[in-house]
């Protein structure tokens, strides 16, 4: 299984989402520079968190307007995996390939933490190694992970079964007191229509690993590897 990870200048969680691609694959992910026009053919796509270019203007505006972004639109349409975490989310509905846009955390302050989450829809090509319900353990970095869109965006996200993550406490509760960054509807990861994308702001990718403080995150790179099998 083949897949391959977006780099940008000021991108900071590459190595992460190649440790955990590799993982999960079997096999390391080809890096694709910002710069290129072409990918190669890969099963899956992951585009890393970071602060490309320094995050100026918005965060993932510039980045969204890179050569390879062309390229990994058109495998967004043909139904290939892409993943974009954290920054990656932000540069994906700068894209206009997830509805919505991040905007400041509410606090007002970088959020670096562990936090809750509970797992919304299990029926995903990034979920189906959860059960619906289960609430996982994943690390935050973020200034501007607070989730907007329209209400009627946010109808039908929730009514299409698109809201695959949102914030929580230890035992699964969803309310205004765990929502850490301001997201409405307590938000923290979305799919688009077709199912084949999917923008989060925590890092899965750093919760791989024992040592590093968790593994919960592993389910989703297993379930990106089931459902790509």
């Amino acid at each position: 299984m083949k897949s391959a990870v977006i780099l940008f200048p000021g991108i900071n969680r590459e190595n992460d989402a190649i440790a955990a691609l590799e993982q999960a694959t079997g096999t390391k992910p080809v890096v694709v520079w910002h710069g290129e026009t072409e990918l190669p053919k890969t099963d899956i796509i992951m585009v890393p968190g970071g602060f490309s270019y320094g995050d100026y203007l918005r965060c993932g505006a510039m980045a969204a307007k890179s050569p390879i972004m062309r390229a990994v639109a058109e495998r967004a349409k043909a139904g290939v995996t892409i993943l974009g975490v954290c920054n990656g989310f932000q540069i994906l509905t700068e894209a206009g390939l997830l509805p919505g846009a991040l905007m400041r955390n509410a606090s007002l302050k970088f959020i670096c933490k562990n936090t809750h989450l509970k797992i919304e829809n299990a029926d995903t090509r990034f979920t189906n190694q959860y059960k619906a319900g289960d609430f996982v353990d994943y690390p935050v970095a973020h200034h501007d992970g607070n989730f907007f869109a329209d209400s009627e965006t946010l109808d039908r996200l929730e009514g299409e079964g698109r809201v695959i993550l949102r914030y929580c406490d230890a035992n699964g509760v969803v309310d205004p007191a765990t929502n850490l960054n301001g997201s409405q509807r307590n938000i923290a990861g979305i799919i688009n229509e077709a199912g084949n994308v999917l923008g989060m702001m925590p890092h899965p990718e750093n919760a791989i690993d024992p040592l590093h403080g968790g593994t919960d995150g592993r389910n989703l790179f297993k379930s990106l590897v089931e459902a790509a099998s």
